[in-house]
């Protein structure tokens, strides 16, 4: 083989070397292995063509290219201090974190220069607006409500962005000395009314109890009497009727008996005693006598 032959196949070698080179580089150029955590945004002549998913996707080599690169990572604002006036003209500082993700990356790309920067700015603005609606013990007791709102009002605001919102929250509702003295004046205040009713309900109680019982005892001693009273009228219809079936007999017969038994009383005293009974006296006692011992 002449020196030609040999420099005119080393040529050929070399340019079919340079071939398959030329043409791995265009195929590799065309394949784009996207992460799982990103997307990629293609131009085509400075022109959106097509957005890239993770995996392996095939563009067209030196036509399309892979312009921009956007994580779909959740990402966090860094924590932002705001000041609103609530609607009882009340001045707070508002401590916010927002959460969020671009969902699409196309108009995030192409609609907004600063992502971060704009979303803050829309959050201060929601914020304030939403604590200029509410008094500020709705601020402090009704805190979910409020991220719920400031959340859905974000979103909205944001939708032309291609970001989701996926959380929003408020860390912290900071007030001035002053209005904390006053607040706590306030507390004082009302703790202090709260004793005094609960005093007074205890004094109301105390009452209300002693009236139940004075009347309670009113009504045993009333019970009482007409239990009394029954039990006289029940003695007095027995002597009636005793009278009206055996005549005068069984009155003298009651008469007689309550004489012994005042004797006996007289009797049953302590010491020496000297008991003086006049004649008609003695008379009455033994007819009373006879009168029981017939009864008996």
């Amino acid at each position: 083989m002449t020196e030609d032959q040999i420099i005119d196949l080393l040529s050929s070698n070399i340019i079919f070397l340079l071939a398959a080179v030329l043409v791995i580089a265009v195929i590799l150029k065309g394949i784009k292995i996207v992460p799982q955590s990103e997307k990629y945004v293609v131009e085509r002549f400075g022109r959106l063509h097509s957005v890239l998913g993770p995996g392996i996707n095939f563009i067209v080599p030196f036509l399309d290219v892979a312009r921009h690169k956007i994580s779909i990572l959740e990402r966090q604002l860094p924590n932002a201090t705001q000041d609103a006036i609530t609607k009882d003209n009340v001045l707070v500082q508002i401590d916010t974190s927002v959460f969020y993700r671009i969902l699409e990356p196309e108009k995030t790309v192409y609609r907004i220069r600063d992502v971060d920067g704009a979303i803050a700015t829309t959050v201060a603005g929601i914020v304030r607006a939403e604590i200029g609606k509410m008094d500020l013990d709705e601020v402090q007791s009704n805190r979910a409500q409020l991220i719920e709102r400031i959340q859905e009002s974000v979103e909205t605001a944001v939708d032309d962005w291609g970001i989701e919102v996926t959380r929003a929250e408020i860390l912290d509702v900071n007030l001035d000395q002053a209005t904390r003295d006053a607040m706590l004046q306030q507390l004082n205040a009302e703790r202090a009314r709260r004793a005094q009713v609960t005093e007074a309900e205890g004094q109301k109680r105390s009452v209300e109890l002693q009236a139940d019982a004075e009347l309670y005892a009113a009504e045993q001693t009333a019970k009482a009497r007409r239990i009394q009273a029954e039990a006289e009228a029940y003695a007095t219809g027995v002597v009636a009727k005793a009278i009206q079936d055996n005549g005068i007999e069984a009155a003298q017969y009651q008469v007689a008996l309550k004489q012994v038994e005042a004797l006996n009383t007289l009797g049953a005293g302590s010491g020496s005693q000297t008991i003086i009974v006049p004649a008609n006296a003695l008379e009455a006692f033994g007819d009373a006598f006879k009168m029981l011992k017939g009864g008996k």
